[in-house]
């Protein structure tokens, strides 16, 4: 058994003193200790306050090779859609090893800001020609692999592409998504250790997965418990194409089908009505908000105090990996309501110090475990040891009192602080290091050549 003694450790939505951790030889945490005999046994981390690993239940991992490539103005009025041509030439460049490479440097940046799991929505399957691989899952593989050399926790989300996009993305019928995906499921154990990585199903949106082919993939996730994660009204012009072709705006024609569910997530779900939101709380479905992803690429504002009236929970991803800080995202979520509505502390009327910050702590970290069916999120007995530690004399949040330390956490605390890193009770993270930073970074460096053949800012 294994323990740990932070200074405080965040549980129930406060900071404690005098609180040791435990976890037995599988990785769960075993039970929580204040008497003498307890903390005596315990690992010492002075200096440090103790939280549950964030959770990023919405990653491209691939995009991280256009970060600086897309600020650029074009010729054209630069929108979305010119980001998503760049983007597109991007994924065409990129081999096996080169995503592996790739991957491996998005995911070390997101064990380093504190995220012990991640949610891949991964649609790159088959060669630039639309030719599959030998192995239909290579390049899934190279991503489970890369998660497994980093010590990143993963949700696979592998994702049904019918039409529109790349040929690398599409798979033209629902058996033969079904096949891959099963074959993928089989293939983890050999790659992974257990609960470490996992298989989930991500129709991409309605653009791209006509309604049949649809229906199919979400009765197959049903079918095996599968959490089921979607792009739903990221853009205008996803709902005026959903009009155009069934009638109803997305969500409306996803309640009318039955596919939300207390397995699902929205992603995005940005231009959305007030009675699409009561859509997706009757069906107790969440929604996935990404804001350092919606502020680059001008999507819009995601309508948080609305979904949180409604009672919808909302996790948070960081998308095109643009910046991949998710205490960041957790901070627009607020901030983006306060330009838009002139006044400050939106998503909660309670006057408690940290009230706040425990609200988008929670769409850090267990919302994010629950959409994702992780075993992590919250620091209770019988959950994963998944955590990270922040250095409390940190200039960022040095100063903090106990009762507002949330606060000075969520709003205000910079990747200096973040210390260890703690996936399943095993440090990946040391004193704010990789063991491995160095070697992955040099390798990503030789991505460089290949991303070299894609002018910046080019559409």
């Amino acid at each position: 058994m294994t323990g740990w003694l932070p200074d405080l450790i965040y549980r129930d939505g406060a900071f404690h003193s005098g609180v040791a951790m435990f976890a037995d030889s599988s990785g769960r945490i075993s039970r929580f200790s204040s008497d003498a005999a307890g903390l005596a046994q315990a690992q010492r981390l002075p200096g440090c306050a103790l939280l549950p690993g964030l959770v990023n239940a919405h990653s491209h991992a691939f995009q991280r090779v256009i970060r600086g490539r897309t600020e650029h103005r074009t010729t054209q009025r630069d929108t979305f859609w010119t980001w998503r041509e760049t983007m597109y030439r991007a994924a065409k460049l990129l081999s096996p090893e080169a995503l592996y490479h790739a991957a491996r440097m998005a995911f070390l940046e997101m064990l380093l800001g504190g995220v012990t799991t991640v949610g891949e929505f991964h649609y790159l399957h088959h060669a630039p020609d639309g030719a599959p691989y030998q192995d239909r899952n290579l390049l899934a593989i190279q991503l489970l692999r890369a998660a497994a050399d980093t010590g990143l926790r993963i949700a696979l989300l592998r994702t049904a592409y019918a039409r529109g996009g790349q040929a690398c993305f599409l798979t033209p019928n629902p058996a033969g998504f079904i096949a891959d995906t099963e074959a993928l499921r089989a293939a983890i154990p050999s790659i992974s250790k257990p609960d470490r990585a996992w298989v989930g199903v991500a129709p991409h949106s309605l653009r791209a997965v006509p309604l049949d082919y649809l229906l199919e993939v979400v009765h197959y996730a049903r079918s095996h418990d599968l959490p089921l994660h979607m792009h739903v009204s990221e853009q205008p012009a996803d709902v005026e194409t959903c009009l155009a072709e069934y009638g109803l705006r997305p969500l409306a024609l996803l309640h009318q089908h039955g596919v939300l569910d207390s397995r699902f997530t929205a992603v995005h779900a940005i231009h959305v009505t007030a009675e699409e939101i009561d859509y997706l709380a009757a069906a107790k479905s969440a929604v996935c908000a990404c804001p350092t992803t919606e502020r680059n690429l001008g999507d819009g504002i995601c309508p948080a105090d609305q979904l949180m009236s409604a009672g919808v929970p909302i996790a948070l991803g960081s998308d095109s990996n643009v910046q991949i800080d998710l205490l960041e995202d957790a901070r627009e979520l607020e901030y983006h309501l306060r330009l838009n509505r002139l006044e400050r502390v939106v998503l909660t009327r309670e006057p408690a110090p940290d009230a706040l910050a425990n609200r988008l702590l929670t769409c850090a970290t267990a919302a994010g475990a629950a959409s994702l069916a992780a075993p992590g999120g919250q620091l209770e007995v019988g959950r994963s040891a998944d955590f990270f530690t922040v250095d409390l004399n940190d200039p960022s949040i040095a100063g903090s009192s106990p009762d507002s330390l949330a606060s000075s956490i969520v709003f205000s605390l910079q990747r200096t602080a973040i210390r260890d890193v703690s996936v399943a009770g095993e440090f990946v993270i040391r004193g704010g290091h990789h063991p491995r930073a160095a070697e992955i970074v040099r390798n990503f460096d030789t991505v460089k050549t290949v991303i070299g053949k894609l002018p910046a800012g080019c559409v």
